[in-house]
């Protein structure tokens, strides 16, 4: 049996197969952050489709931290019915399901603030006060207090993409003087007190994740040295599972090639050279590997050459939801061609995540 097909374990949850379907968001919420039931519609797709483990696109952790409208929530308790309606789906479906935690920051609709002031998309900022700081770490154990109560498997922190944590990490975002900025111990405090309080809510047996950039592809912002020293940190603290992707604030797409491997059979996924660096920082901690992976070829070489133990894929999955039961019946690889006109500002935001060609 191909290892794509083994189980494997995430702190106390097993995943019945090395898939994950990573956290996407639909857009698709009404003006509560309440999810829509084709929102859960599209997960049970996915469920049925053989994913063994579903990342919610994320889920803002208090109303000032909204990345986008119709985004999802889970800062209050009216976002639970709907949510348990969506955990539901999925384990009636043999799948698990993880709860994706963010902050905007300085790309919240409802309050642009981050570590300082800094110019995001034509717009000022200003720096988020301790105090303000320290609601937020509030905000996101809370929130993972509700995941649980909602029939989630776990939460997933997300520490990529430019958002707030990610921001903190980011020396060119991140220009503070005290205990929040400055060297690489004082941009990951952030992460550590969110993780922290989270620990203190969920307990030690609920899986906790993180998502993380392994590199944000801008001159002189958070790099792959930096990468490998807060997997290196968090996995110290007891973190269960680490997602590697890529792009952050000043992110530039020239920048990108850095990450690739020059193995020949791991060139199809965009950030395998550099995770196979932070794989030596997470040892044993679980991985997952996002980004530009179609091919069953592929897939197995990230497993066999122990560069991850997981394969995520969001573009696939929105072409075939069903694309691992496919690779079971002999498909050699997705449909999707990476054509990105489902992330288009044409599309994206404005319809269900679907394939423009399905």
């Amino acid at each position: 049996m191909s290892l794509l097909f083994e189980p494997f374990r995430i702190g106390s949850i097993e995943v019945k197969n090395r898939f994950i379907r990573s956290a996407t968001t639909s857009y698709w919420s009404d003006k509560r952050g309440i999810i829509r039931s084709e929102i859960i519609d599209l997960y049970r797709k996915l469920a049925r489709g053989g994913v063994g483990l579903i990342i919610k696109g994320h889920l803002y952790v208090m109303h000032s931290g909204k990345a986008h409208v119709g985004m999802a929530g889970i800062s209050d308790d009216l976002h639970i019915p709907q949510l348990k309606k969506l955990t539901s789906e999925v384990h009636k479906n043999n799948g698990k399901i993880i709860a994706q935690l963010n902050h905007g920051g300085l790309y919240s609709v409802a309050d642009r603030a981050g570590p300082s002031a800094y110019v995001v998309q034509g717009h000022k900022t200003r720096a988020l006060s301790t105090e303000e700081i320290y609601d937020i770490v509030k905000a996101f154990s809370e929130a993972a207090e509700r995941a649980l109560v909602a029939g989630f498997d776990g939460v997933q922190i997300h520490g990529a993409h430019g958002y707030l944590i990610s921001q903190f990490l980011s020396r060119l975002a991140n220009r503070r003087t005290d205990e929040w900025g400055g060297n690489l111990k004082n941009r990951v405090h952030l992460l550590l007190e969110i993780y922290n309080a989270i620990r203190g809510k969920v307990g030690n047996h609920i899986p906790v994740m993180l998502k993380i950039n392994c590199d944000d592809f801008s001159p002189n912002g958070f790099s792959i040295k930096d990468s490998v020293k807060v997997v290196e940190t968090i996995c110290r603290s007891g973190i269960q599972a680490i997602e590697v992707s890529g792009g952050g604030i000043a992110r530039k797409d020239n920048l990108r090639a850095r990450a690739r491997s020059l193995d020949q059979e791991l060139t199809e996924a965009s950030f395998a050279g550099h995770a196979t660096e932070i794989r030596k920082a997470a040892q044993s901690t679980p991985m997952a590997l996002v980004n530009g992976i179609r091919s069953v070829r592929c897939m197995e070489a990230i497993l066999g050459k122990n560069v991850a133990d997981f394969i995520s894929m969001s573009r696939p999955f929105i072409k075939e939801p069903d694309f691992v039961k496919r690779i079971e019946t002999g498909q050699e690889a997705s449909a999707c061609t990476s054509c990105n006109i489902c992330i288009s500002k044409e599309i994206f935001g404005k319809m269900m995540l679907q394939c423009h060609l399905n």
